[in-house]
């Protein structure tokens, strides 16, 4: 989270959980709200942990998101979905990484 709040986001909450799932973490980024979906791994042997937000995961994300909306209708202007990756030491963000 510090990673974000460095690039300006906001955080407004952490590990939302419903009946649909988990969204890992809610923020803004100035008027945007962002639905950020975390992932790591160890090390890149099986791969970087970017490779697991396939498109069944953001499908899932998507519906809680939905959800989330629905529950507590926060104001924004448009909302996005970024993935943080980190693989061992690195760390990838990906702005905007898909699509509702």
């Amino acid at each position: 989270m510090a990673f974000l709040r460095s690039k300006g986001y906001r955080i407004v909450t952490t590990n939302y959980a419903c009946a649909l799932g988990e969204l890992d973490i809610v923020a803004r980024d100035g008027e945007e709200l962002v639905f950020v979906e975390v992932r790591s791994r160890s090390s890149g042997k099986h791969g970087s942990a970017l490779d697991a937000v396939g498109p069944s995961k953001q499908k899932q994300v998507v519906r809680v998101a939905k959800a989330y909306l629905t529950r507590e209708k926060p104001r924004f202007s448009t909302c996005r979905f970024d993935v943080v990756g980190i693989t061992g030491e690195s760390l990838e963000h990906i702005i905007d990484a898909f699509r509702a």
